[in-house]
Parts: structure tokens; sequence; C-alpha cells
């Protein structure tokens, strides 16, 4: 019985982990069904933080009311930067470029989210390219890049993998066209811009840590910013008030989803796998998401994997994973570095990216005594 207990312990993260990869998949599929339905994406954007704001509002009050900080004017600001990168325009242009292209490769093209945040972090002056972590992270920058460029431009023999009769989608697959074609760059210049806007919100999100260290109230903050910042740029652009009407249907099964579980759910789990084994351990499972989006989207969504897709995908991955090895070196060296005796605190701040369907469930910052 004891070695079953702790069994169960030592498996706990990665079980974890999995569910969490599950919910992102869950999520980026309904964003999907949600736009085909017709719900614009300015609208679900705007839904998202708001369901997103009453869940962990409460929460945040809760559980950080004696150990929260003093609001003031910088954190507030750094918070609107944040917001506003990592968050409203950062969800509306992931799931605008979804629209125009697939759930697969938009997930696909997310994975370069640590290879623009080390590029961006280095231009701060946050990272230093020494050593061999150092090296390996250029290294892996540069694959996750050309395995973009393959994922866009190369297509080759279409695979199948099964043909099914499930199609959530059902007339809206669109069939290879010039304007489809049109459709498709398109989405992936956005998908791109997505993945860089994001990055910024990461760094931004990092700093904002070092002042404002409680992670709910953070996340309840940028969260209501983002709620008000997605509102006025959908009632600006979104002239059709039956957008906002929801009903039991997959609109409001969507916002729900993404708005609670997205948020409450999935950001708890993560942080838990934080504390209990690192940010490189929870960084290591975006590829799992990715192979979870890619199935589904041939199962139920009628989309297409070609063999340029594939070794696209697989250069992302593997630029990914050379770029937390490169990561995990280098704290491997850090901690090396840093006297036994030494009794003052070493801080080093890390940046998770995660699934792009929660926006804060990314931002988690580890701090490694």
């Amino acid at each position: 019985m004891d070695r079953f207990f702790s069994f169960i312990k030592d498996t706990r993260p990665i079980l974890l982990m999995l569910v969490v990869q599950v919910l992102c998949t869950g999520g980026t599929v309904l964003y999907k069904l949600a736009e085909v339905d017709g719900m614009s994406v300015s609208v679900i954007t705007s839904y998202r933080f708001i369901f997103s704001t009453a869940f962990i509002v409460p929460v945040a009050l809760i559980v950080e009311r004696k150990s929260r900080p003093q609001l003031n004017l910088r954190i507030l600001f750094k918070a609107f930067l944040c917001s506003l990168f990592g968050a409203s325009v950062y969800q509306y242009l992931f799931l605008k470029s979804m629209a125009l292209t697939s759930a697969t490769f938009v997930t696909a093209i997310t994975n370069l989210s640590p290879a623009f945040t080390f590029i961006l972090a280095v231009s701060f002056g946050l990272e230093k390219v020494a050593g061999i972590g150092g090296l390996a992270k250029v290294v892996g920058t540069f694959i996750g890049i050309g395995g973009a460029t393959i994922l866009t431009f190369l297509k080759g023999v279409e695979i199948k993998l099964w043909s099914t009769q499930i199609n959530l989608l059902h007339h809206h697959a669109l069939e290879p066209s010039k304007s489809a074609n049109n459709r498709t760059l398109f989405g992936c210049l956005l998908s791109l811009l997505c993945t860089f806007v994001y990055s910024m919100g990461l760094i931004i999100q990092a700093k904002m840590s070092e002042e404002y260290p409680c992670k709910y109230s953070s996340i309840a903050l940028v969260s209501v910013m983002a709620a008000m910042e997605s509102v006025v740029f959908a009632l600006s652009t979104e002239k059709d008030w039956s957008q906002w009407k929801l009903g039991l249907n997959i609109r409001l099964l969507t916002v729900t989803y993404t708005g609670i579980i997205s948020t409450g759910l999935m950001m708890t789990l993560s942080y838990w796998c934080v504390r209990m084994r690192g940010a490189l351990f929870v960084s290591s499972f975006n590829p799992l998401w990715l192979a979870l989006v890619a199935l589904a989207g041939t199962l139920v969504l009628e989309e297409r994997l070609y063999v340029g897709s594939v070794i696209g995908v697989t250069l992302i991955v593997c630029g990914l994973y050379v770029v937390l090895w490169g990561k995990a070196k280098e704290l491997q060296e850090k901690t090396q570095l840093i006297p036994s005796k030494n009794s003052g605190e070493s801080k080093s701040t890390e940046i998770v990216v995660h699934s792009p369907v929660a926006f804060t469930t990314k931002d988690n910052i580890n701090q490694k005594v």
C-alpha cells in the first residue's frame, strides 16, 4: 500500500499535466466550433475575459487577502501592458488566425513562443548568450523558425490517418482555391504576429512579477483590464448586437469553458505542477497539446494533414526541446556557481510558456533559491 501511494505521489504531476493538455485541446476545438458557428472573434474574446474575471477575482480576494502588496501606478501600467499584449490582443489574433487557417497550424506556430521570447529577452538584456546553454537556445530558435517556414509554405502529399463521418464543421470545410490560399497566407502572418505579441506579454509579465509576486491577484488584475479592452474593441468594431446573445448552444459552452476552465482549473493545476516539478517540466508538455489538437482536427474538424506539416511540426517541437534543454543547462550551471555557504538569496526568473488557450497559465514564474 505504501508503494502504491508513493507511486501516485510520484506520477501525480504527470497525470495533472496530461489533464491540462486535454483541457487545452478541448478549448481549442470549442474556439474553432464557435467561430464556424458565426460568432464574432472580438465577441468571443470579450466574453472569454468577462467569464475569467468573474471567476478569478473572488479567488484572488480570498486566497491572497493577507499577502497582497499595495498597488501603485507602476504596477498598474505593467498590468495594462501585460493585459494588452499577453491577453486581449494576443487572444484576438490567435482566434482570427485560427479562423483563417486551422487549429493545428495555429497550435504549432504557438510553440515558437519560447524562441520568440528568447529573442526578445536577449534584445532587452534579460538573457545572455553564453556557454553551451546559450548556444543551444540559439540553435533551437533557428530550428523552430525553420520548422515554421516549412509548415507555412510546404504541403506535399496528404496523409490520411483515417476516414470518419464525424465532421463538426459540416459544410464549412474549405476546398483549396486561390482565395483560400490567400486567406491561409494572411492567417499565417497573423499567427506569427500573435506569437510575437504573446512573447512580449511574457517579458512584461516577468518584470511585473518581480514587483507584484501575488499570482492570483496579478492574474485577476490582468483579466479585468483585458476584459475592458476587449469589450471596448468589440463594441467599436461589431455592429451586430445579436452577436452578444448567448443561448444554450456552442457559444455559451465555449466562453464558459475557456473563461472558467482555461483560466481557473488549468491555471491551478499548472501552478501545482510548477511547485512540484519546476517550470521546465510544465513547458515540456506543450508538444502533447499540439499532437492532441492535430488528432482532434483530423478526426472531428476535417482538417487535412500533409507531409510538409508533419516535417514542420517535428522541427518546431525539436526546436522547443533544444531551447528548454539550453535553459535547463544554464540553470544547472548557475546552481553550481552558487557557494553552499552563501546565506543570501539568489533568484532567477524563469518564463514558462504554456497553452495559448489559457493566457494566464503560461505566465508562471518559478523563483529558484
